[in-house]
């Protein structure tokens, strides 16, 4: 029996977190909701909270590492398939 992890998006993440820090449910009872622990939840909030500093104080994000993470993201995808390609081809 495998049991696959959630990955979570940071997009995910920093919604949960904001429902979290608006204070309208209890934590707990928002962990339960997404399935997370509340020590992940707080992790997350504390990650927030100490990089958040550095987006305002670097005038934004920075889109040169957006765009550079976007196309690492694809050759990754391009390897990939080329990969099974190739093993494809293998058993030919």
């Amino acid at each position: 029996m495998s049991t696959k992890k959630k990955t979570w998006t940071g997009q995910e993440k920093l919604a949960i977190v904001l429902q979290g820090l608006r204070g309208n449910c209890r934590i707990s009872e928002l962990c339960n909701e997404h399935g997370i622990t509340q020590g992940m939840f707080y992790r997350w909030r504390d990650q927030l909270l100490n990089d958040g500093a550095k987006l305002f104080a670097h005038g934004g994000v920075d889109h040169e590492v957006e765009r550079l993470q976007r196309e690492n993201r694809k050759l990754k995808e391009t390897i990939g398939e080329l990969t099974m390609e190739l093993k494809k081809n293998d058993w030919d």
